[in-house]
């Protein structure tokens, strides 16, 4: 937007699923059969505002809509203690429904992959 100097995009990301092969392989529970796909497709939004020197970015996953949803917003912007250093903001939500008994055990599994990656 050149009114606005704010730069966005849309734009859809492919992830190699990392549920546990063990949680794939279960074909007798029907739930557990959607597991089996080998990407994950998300939609991120992104907004890059060059004059403020920040940007802003909303993540949500298009793949299991029906038994998950897992979003997730970043801010990144320029630290008020130094203007070469970057503070960053995420925050995130995962729920799981619809699969029985392994709500809590991919909600669990989610969390603790998400936080791995957090710490990198």
């Amino acid at each position: 937007d050149l009114s606005t100097g704010i730069i966005y995009r849309r734009r859809i990301a492919t992830c190699q699923n990392v549920i546990p092969e063990i949680l794939r392989k279960n074909s007798s529970v029907s739930q557990v059969s959607v597991l089996k796909v080998p990407d994950i497709y998300l939609e991120e939004e992104s907004w890059l505002n060059m004059q403020k020197r920040n940007m802003a970015m909303k993540t949500h996953c298009l793949t299991w809509t029906q038994y998950a949803s897992l979003s997730e917003e970043s801010v990144f912007r320029e630290s008020l203690e130094n203007p070469n250093w970057t503070d960053f903001t995420q925050k995130g939500r995962i729920s799981v429904t619809g699969a029985g008994l392994l709500n809590c055990v991919l909600e669990a599994f989610a969390q603790s992959f998400l936080k791995q990656g957090v710490k990198k």
